[in-house]
């Protein structure tokens, strides 16, 4: 019977407030989706497509290293996979994807392995 009392004589909630505590809960969330987009998220997509420019400019004698480490001319291309001169008359077939990164010319010596 008390509660009952209390319940009647407590005030009505404006409707405007209840909104605007709604947009207080959800700022604070959308703000952080922001910062996480534009130091994680952008930079990310911004390294896969040079990534990606990197590997679809490859050409026959270009120089790289692959993710492995293994450094080596490339011989052969073809539309997945990239045939590299590890050492005279050595060559390894290794996907696109492995590459890491394109060396400058004249940096790697076969004969010097």
């Amino acid at each position: 019977m008390i509660s009952v009392a209390f319940a009647q004589t407590a005030p009505a909630v404006a409707p405007a407030a209840g909104g605007q505590s709604l947009l207080s809960g959800i700022l604070p969330l959308v703000l952080m989706f922001v910062v996480l987009y534009f130091i994680m998220i952008r930079p990310q997509m911004k390294r896969q497509k040079e990534h990606r420019a990197m590997i679809d400019a490859l050409a026959k004698g270009d120089e790289v290293t692959t993710a492995g480490g293994i450094v080596g001319r490339v011989s052969r291309l073809s539309d997945q996979w990239i045939h590299l001169e590890v050492a005279q008359g050595v060559e390894i077939q290794v996907q696109r994807s492995a590459v890491g990164q394109v060396l400058p010319k004249g940096t790697w010596d076969k004969n010097a392995a």
